[in-house]
């Protein structure tokens, strides 16, 4: 059974300021946060960015650039860059950031789906920035729209062009034909890292039952050409995870997806969750796979080759 790779991803465009402090906004917040989280042990840091005045999520490849050169500097972590950003950005705006770093790796998601996160508004009671509530309470008419001419339109920007590998963003079974119909049609080559997303309302629910068939499905579709990890949203996070790890597979946490550590009990930094997840991994038998180990699993050219 090969090494686990540990992604973190450090914040994110589904959560808002509001609901913990501890999620880092500004350059120097997101840059502590991703190095505490690779020191930890994630060999992945899967990117966002906010503008730091308000905590918005933003798209400005100018608020990336403001960390990732930091990054890039004080460790040899993979920094991922999203493609996905938020549901209200534009392709055009999603791709921005990524397209003047030309990073080694990008999320992509691989479908169009309802990204409902309305739900978290009714637990909240007191908000940071005028702009947190109705962001919320609209995502119940909101479509992440990510059709296949967006997501050929990215392989072919970030993948061909300019050699970037994917970390692809599967929230229910449908997106698993959709990456397979894009390796038939030559845009996608082998090894694949499905990143098997969980919780979401609009995507599939986070039941144990739902990995087993994600995994069935992808044996199936990719035989020995795909590696997956699992991402669960909020309490699912930490269980998910030890799951897929005894399944042979990697894990994903992080404040973009969970603020939590335990119940009721909010994570005080990603590297937090980043420990929590690695003692579990351990527990089960599985070695942690540095930076070196990630980039030869998943084929990936290099920092030095990268516009950072």
């Amino acid at each position: 059974m090969s090494r686990i790779v540990i992604t973190c991803a450090v914040t994110g465009s589904i959560h808002t300021p509001s609901m913990s402090p501890y999620l880092p906004v500004t350059p120097d917040e997101i840059t502590e946060s991703a190095l505490g989280a690779a020191e930890a042990g994630a060999s992945i840091l899967h990117l966002h960015a906010r503008d730091p005045d308000d905590g918005r999520p933003s798209a400005s490849a100018d608020h990336f650039m403001a960390f990732l050169p930091r990054l890039k500097q004080a460790t040899d972590a993979v920094l991922n860059l999203t493609t996905g950003g938020s549901a209200i950005m534009t392709l055009d705006d999603r791709l921005a950031a990524p397209k003047r770093a030309e990073p080694e790796m990008c999320s992509l998601n691989m479908g169009s789906m309802n990204f409902a996160i309305y739900p978290a508004a009714e637990r909240i009671t007191e908000w940071k920035h005028d702009w947190e509530k109705p962001f919320l309470e609209n995502s119940d008419d909101l479509v992440f729209k990510n059709t296949p001419r967006d997501i050929a339109r990215i392989l072919t920007e970030m993948g061909r062009e300019r050699g970037a590998r994917f970390e692809f963003e599967c929230y229910e079974v449908g997106h698993l034909y959709m990456l397979r119909h894009f390796m038939d049609r030559g845009l996608v080559e082998a090894p694949v890292f499905i990143q098997f997303v969980f919780g979401v309302l609009g995507g599939i629910g986070p039941d144990p039952e739902n990995l087993t068939h994600m995994v069935r499905i992808a044996d199936k579709l990719f035989g020995d050409a795909y590696a997956f990890s699992v991402l669960a949203a909020g309490r699912h996070q930490m269980p998910m995870a030890a799951m897929a790890a005894a399944m042979g597979g990697h894990v994903r946490v992080g404040l973009e997806d969970s603020l939590m550590i335990a119940r009721g009990q909010l994570a005080r930094s990603n590297a937090e969750q980043v420990a929590k997840v690695r003692g579990i991994v351990e527990g089960l038998g599985r070695e942690v796979a540095g930076p070196a180990e990630a980039r030869e699993m998943l084929g990936l050219k290099g920092a030095d080759r990268t516009a950072i």
